[in-house]
């Protein structure tokens, strides 16, 4: 068995730190969901409470380390070599209607190379992480990519374009699903791209895609992946902390759902 380094460790108390504050308002949400005036203030209220709780850990037990947070956004820090990524609630859609499916992700890049990965599922209370080159791991148990190698016996996770965004994504993802649905044995929609690819490190899904991510939701996951074994890449082949388009899965199914993915594309080429 392996154990986190120094800072992983305090990564590890940070996450549970947040998440436990998460876990006290997602009670009051589920009350919530029956008022009138609805739970969405509540809940952004929520999502900063949790990203304080990390911010002043992580700021405490590493100072002049940076910061990429998701509501706090880019906070300089004196040391240029390492940064934290954080997203204290992957999954708010989930938690604004009381579904228990929502995680705590924090990710150190240093030299601009992700290092370390932690997601933490508050509602399952399950921490996986990982750390270049000491593996991934579900709390002291080794994780491993799955062994599938054929794509109609693969379940894929995947997420949609949300409200708001344009149409011509939600067309495109449309072909996606168009050309995937018929080739896996399965896809799964859950709401949270930090757990999705925790689950892929896990083997709990065979693969993962999603475009137009943020850097605080894909970066621990991609830590948790590569080490599990998989494979991660930008869609279209360009760098997936830039674009936010990432697909995960092992080595063998990696380039088969990418080909789908490409058919799709292709398709759209020809339509137009």
């Amino acid at each position: 068995m392996s154990k986190p380094s120094p800072v992983g460790t305090v990564m590890i108390a940070a996450a549970r730190a947040a998440g436990r504050s998460l876990a006290r308002d997602f009670g009051e949400v589920e009350n919530l969901q029956v008022s009138k005036k609805g739970p969405a203030d509540f809940v952004s209220n929520a999502d900063h409470r949790a990203e304080e709780i990390i911010y002043s850990a992580l700021a405490k037990a590493r100072p002049g380390y940076g910061f990429v947070m998701e509501e706090r956004g880019i906070v300089e820090g004196t040391d240029k070599s390492n940064r934290f990524i954080v997203d204290p609630l992957d999954g708010t859609l989930n938690f604004l209607h009381g579904q228990p499916h929502y995680a705590v992700s924090i990710a150190l890049e240093r030299e601009g190379k992700l290092l370390t990965g932690v997601v933490y599922d508050v509602a399952k209370n399950e921490i996986f992480w990982a750390e270049t080159g000491r593996g991934a791991w579900l709390e002291n148990r080794k994780l491993r990519v799955a062994a599938r190698t054929r794509l109609n016996e693969a379940v894929v996770a995947t997420g949609t374009p949300w409200h708001g965004k344009a149409e011509e994504m939600h067309a495109n993802f449309a072909r996606e699903m168009l050309a995937m649905t018929p080739a896996c044995a399965g896809i799964r929609r859950y709401g949270s791209a930090a757990l999705d690819l925790a689950y892929v490190a896990a083997g709990r899904f065979d693969g993962f895609w999603e475009r137009d991510l943020k850097p605080w939701d894909i970066a621990a996951g991609i830590v948790l992946v590569r080490e599990a074994g998989g494979t991660v890449a930008e869609i279209d082949g360009g760098d997936f902390m830039k674009t936010g388009s990432v697909l995960a899965a092992n080595e063998e199914l990696h380039p088969l759902i990418e080909q789908q993915l490409r058919h799709a594309a292709a398709f759209a080429r020809k339509a137009d």
